[in-house]
């Protein structure tokens, strides 16, 4: 049930008081920040006369920065809150606006930098050790070199920066602000609205499969009712997406996305072929289900229910000691940090009317990270929770050891934490769990994560590039055309035991990362692989006491790294390559282990009736 913003006790909520404690002193900044951002324009035609100059100009782009990162989250966070916080909404497209018009007056930065040798710039930061923590983000521009204009064309292009936003926008609000929730009368009396929340809960704990087909109609008829909508907001992010890399010469919108962070193409490709050639596993694991479960038909919504009888509430305090005790093995450092990031203020916890779905974290380095979460007691919001800190910590040990310029790591790597520590979660509760149902339903969720994180996102992430290279080739978008491609990937990577409900089609309206974040789905695939590679090298006992103490390092060095250098070479540094294919396959391997280990538990639970 939703709970009223007023009724929750404060130490759950978020205390933004820690970035402004009102509107006054947030106007303050944002009049700071106008003022700094009209000093830019002098630097224009100057910055490559000496070494000075620059490093002037680098302090004031840095500081305008950090600065930019308050008053821009500010009013974000209080929307995500309450989506129809009018002043919130107001505040934030004025910063929206402000930066947008900045970032014409910009546009120049890029281009003028390229007229600097890279012979004269690495002499400068070499002398200059105010320069040293810009060496890795201005060695990039010049490899990126090709994919930046002349001046004119740069400034041109940002014009239109503030409208490429504006599909993300209209997905937002017609998905939260506008969007009607379908209510339903449950077999138990219960009525109420099908939110998302209540969904994630209904069809995680609800054994009545008819109560979790109600709430599937429910929601993804909320969804259905505005298909052509959002099928024509795809298609305009698609369209954008593809002019943005051809006017930056890019052959592809993937090779766009991949390409800053000097990730090969391939990478992504081997992920989906890698994934297809192995479904096996995912395959057998619906066929167990189905027959566990006692089900004639299997849809998409049985996917989430527990196979025994299990429902145990965790309240939240419940969730932070679990959570907070399971990553001892990472050390006394990672778990005092961790400590610190549960405590008051950093956590919004639970769903409230208005408020953001999902969960996320996100950090301000000079203040902390924030973590949204729409807590419900199950246990997969336990493992959310575990998820999101995952996050947090890598941003206060990022923040903590890189300077501001190379603090921000690369999405490429941003779920290996959140994974590794879903992994110790697992680990320490099937340690201390006496109840054979929670043991079988810990091994459910360990699979859940490899279906969810692994499997779910290779589909999704297969979905994408199929979506992008229709428009690529000039082909037509449709809610139809869509739903075809959601319904042909279920088929392939599910198979035949799987019913394919004709609602399930349009699960593509309703994943806001395909509408905020274009090709971002992967890298939880990614991440996942290589979290599963680094856990099983700091905790398999095969490896001598010695090595998992390197590993160990190694990883928190990763967590360490920021920004300082390429993903894939961090990765690397840490002990994970994934130009090899290998680094792919464990993923099924570890399933088909998981599925073998779940199935001795069934027997052993029959056998004891």
């Amino acid at each position: 049930m939703l709970k009223n913003r007023a009724d929750i006790d404060q130490k759950y909520k978020w205390n933004l008081n820690d970035i402004y404690p009102n509107w006054e002193e947030w106007n303050k900044d944002l009049k700071n920040l106008q003022t700094l951002m009209k000093e830019m324009p002098k630097f224009q035609g100057q910055i490559n006369k000496d070494s000075n100059t620059f490093i002037e100009f680098n302090n004031l782009e840095e500081k305008i920065s950090r600065l930019l990162d308050k008053v821009y989250l500010y009013p974000y966070l209080k929307r995500d809150l309450n989506s129809n916080d009018e002043e919130a909404s107001i505040k934030l497209q004025e910063i929206e606006s402000i930066y947008s018009n900045y970032a014409i007056s910009v546009s120049w930065i890029t281009p003028e930098i390229l007229t600097i040798p890279k012979d004269t710039m690495v002499k400068w930061i070499d002398e200059n050790p105010q320069l040293e923590s810009n060496r890795f983000p201005l060695m990039e521009i010049y490899r990126l070199q090709e994919h930046v204009l002349s001046s004119d064309k740069e400034k041109l292009l940002s014009y239109f920066g503030q409208y490429m936003g504006v599909p993300s926008d209209i997905y937002s609000e017609l998905s939260t602000s506008d969007i009607k929730w379908n209510e339903v009368t449950f077999s138990d009396g219960v009525v109420t609205p099908v939110t998302n929340g209540v969904y994630s809960k209904v069809v995680s704990t609800n054994r009545n499969q008819e109560d979790r087909k109600k709430a599937f109609e429910a929601l993804y008829k909320s969804f259905d009712a505005n298909k052509n909508t959002y099928g024509v907001i795809y298609k305009s992010i698609l369209q954008r997406d593809f002019a943005s890399a051809q006017s930056r010469n890019y052959k592809s919108s993937l090779e766009k996305a991949l390409n800053p962070n000097d990730i090969p193409t391939s990478v992504y490709t081997t992920l989906i072929e890698s994934t297809k050639e192995n479904t096996a596993p995912l395959k057998r694991y619906i066929h167990l289900r189905k027959e566990a479960l006692n089900l004639k038909d299997y849809h998409y919504y049985d996917n989430s229910i527990n196979i025994v009888d299990y429902n145990r509430e965790f309240s939240y305090d419940e969730a932070k000691e679990d959570v907070l005790e399971s990553v001892k093995p990472l050390g006394e450092k990672y778990y005092n940090g961790l400590k610190e990031a549960i405590s008051e203020g950093w956590l919004d916890v639970y769903e409230t009317p208005n408020k953001r779905s999902g969960a996320y974290s996100i950090n301000i380095y000079d203040v902390h990270p924030y973590m949204l979460l729409n807590y419900n007691g199950t246990m997969d919001s336990v493992f959310t929770l575990a998820h999101e800190l995952g996050h947090t910590m890598h941003s206060m040990l990022s923040t903590k050891n890189q300077p501001y310029a190379i603090s921000s790591y690369t999405i490429f790597v941003a779920e290996v934490a959140s994974t590794f520590n879903e992994r110790l979660l697992l680990d320490n509760m099937l340690k201390k769990t006496t109840d054979p149902k929670e043991r079988i339903a810990l091994i459910e969720q360990a699979i859940g994560g490899i279906v969810g994180t692994y499997y779910i996102q290779s589909l999704f992430a297969d979905y994408e590039y199929q979506a992008h290279k229709i428009v690529e080739n000039g082909g037509a978008i449709t809610p139809e055309i869509l739903s075809g491609i959601m319904s042909k990937l279920f088929t392939e990577y599910f198979g035949s035991e799987l019913s394919m409900d004709e609602l399930q089609k349009i699960i593509w309206a309703r994943i806001p990362h395909f509408y905020n974040s274009p090709y971002y789905v992967y890298q939880y695939a990614t991440s996942f692989a290589s979290s599963a590679n680094l856990y099983d090298r700091i905790t398999n006992k095969n490896y001598s006491a010695q090595e998992r103490d390197n590993a160990k390092e190694a990883y928190l060095n990763l967590l360490k790294s920021g920004g300082n250098d390429h993903p894939m070479n961090q990765l690397k540094k840490a002990g994970v390559d994934l130009t090899n294919k290998d680094s792919f396959t464990a993923v099924p391997k570890e399933f088909n282990r998981l599925l073998d280990l779940l199935e001795k538990e069934l027997q052993n639970s029959k056998e004891k009736r």
